[in-house]
C-alpha cells in the first residue's frame, strides 16, 4: 500500500494550493492540469513555486466521523531567555463531511482540508453555526471516551511540542525585548491520541466567523496586551495573565497544584484573573502612596 503525502506551497494560505497524492507522477499530472488552467509554466528555477511535502495523517482521530485540526495560539514574549506563553483556549476546525481514506477522494478537498476558508465553500455549510468546537468541549469529549491520564497526557505532549519547535529554532530567531510575537500553532490528533504538527503560522488569522469567535479571538488579544504590559501594571512574576499561561521561561514553568501538567483545554478563568490583578495592582498603588 502506498502511504498518501500532501503537499503545500510555502507562500499561499487557507488551503490554496494544497493537494495530495501517492506517486510521484502524480505531481507531473497535478502540475500539468495548473498549466492547462492557465498558470503559468514554470521551466526557470527562479519561477518554481517551493512546496513543503509532507506524510499524510491515514488515520485521523475523528469525531462524528469527521476530521478535526487544533488551532492553538503562543505568544512568545522573548526569545533571550526564551519566554513563552501558552492560551487556555484554541478551536477544533472540522471538516464538513465524514471521513474517507479512500484514494478515490483524494482530489475532495472539503474532505480533507480542515482550513475554515476552504469548508466555507463546501455544500450546505452553515455560517451561523461555523465549523469550529472549542478545545475545552472536545477536551470534555475526550474525557468521555478515554481515560483521563490519557487525555492529560495527550494535551501535555502538545505542549511540548510546541517548546520543542521554538528551542529548536531560539538561536536562529532575533531578540528584541520590545518585540513580541503570536503564532498560531495546527496540531492534528492520530486514532491513539498522538499529537502531529501540521504548521506553525507566523500571522495566524484573527478574522471571526461567528459571535462566540468573535468574543473569543478579542478576549484573547486583550490578555495578550496584558502579557506584553504596555501600562506596566504586571509584578513580572505571574504565571498566568488573563487565559495566557506560561509555559516556559528560560527552562520549563510547572503548573502548581493542579491535577494536570498544562492547562491548555482547562476551564478559561481570565476574567477572575484579570479582576484579581487589576485589585492587586490598585493595592499596591494605594500601599505606595
Amino acid at each position: 500500500k502506498k502511504p498518501i503525502w500532501i503537499a503545500k506551497p510555502i507562500g499561499k494560505a487557507q488551503g490554496r494550493g494544497i493537494f495530495l497524492f501517492t506517486d510521484l507522477k502524480d505531481v507531473k499530472l497535478w502540475k500539468k492540469a495548473a498549466e492547462n488552467r492557465g498558470n503559468p509554466k514554470q521551466d526557470d528555477d527562479d519561477d518554481v513555486e517551493n512546496y513543503v511535502v509532507q506524510k499524510y495523517i491515514e488515520k485521523p482521530l475523528l469525531v462524528g466521523g469527521k476530521k478535526f485540526d487544533l488551532r492553538i495560539y503562543v505568544l512568545v514574549t522573548g526569545y533571550m531567555p526564551l519566554t513563552v506563553w501558552l492560551y487556555r483556549q484554541g478551536f477544533a476546525r472540522f471538516s464538513a463531511f465524514r471521513f474517507s481514506g479512500n484514494k478515490t477522494s483524494l482530489k475532495d478537498t472539503h474532505l480533507h482540508l480542515t482550513n475554515v476558508a476552504v469548508q466555507k465553500t463546501a455544500p450546505g455549510y452553515d455560517r451561523e453555526a461555523g465549523c469550529k468546537w472549542f478545545i475545552d468541549s472536545l477536551k470534555r469529549y475526550l474525557l468521555s471516551k478515554h481515560d483521563k491520564e490519557v487525555v492529560d497526557k495527550s494535551f501535555y505532549e502538545i505542549q511540548m511540542l510546541i517548546i520543542r519547535t521554538l528551542l529548536a529554532v531560539q538561536k536562529n530567531m532575533m531578540h528584541d525585548k520590545h518585540c513580541f510575537e503570536l503564532y498560531g500553532y495546527d496540531v492534528m490528533l492520530d486514532s491513539e491520541l498522538k499529537p502531529w504538527l501540521i504548521e506553525v503560522n507566523a500571522s495566524p488569522s484573527l478574522t471571526a466567523d461567528t459571535p462566540s469567535d468573535h468574543e473569543f479571538k478579542c478576549g484573547m488579544l486583550d490578555d495578550l496586551l496584558d502579557v506584553i504590559d504596555i501600562e506596566e501594571k504586571r509584578t513580572g512574576d505571574e504565571t498566568q495573565v488573563g487565559g495566557f499561561d506560561q509555559i516556559y521561561h528560560g527552562g520549563y514553568v510547572t503548573p502548581v497544584k493542579s491535577s494536570v501538567q498544562s492547562y491548555l483545554g482547562c476551564y478559561n478563568n481570565r476574567l477572575q484573573v484579570k479582576a484579581r490583578a487589576q485589585r492587586e495592582y490598585i493595592r499596591s498603588k494605594n500601599h505606595s502612596k
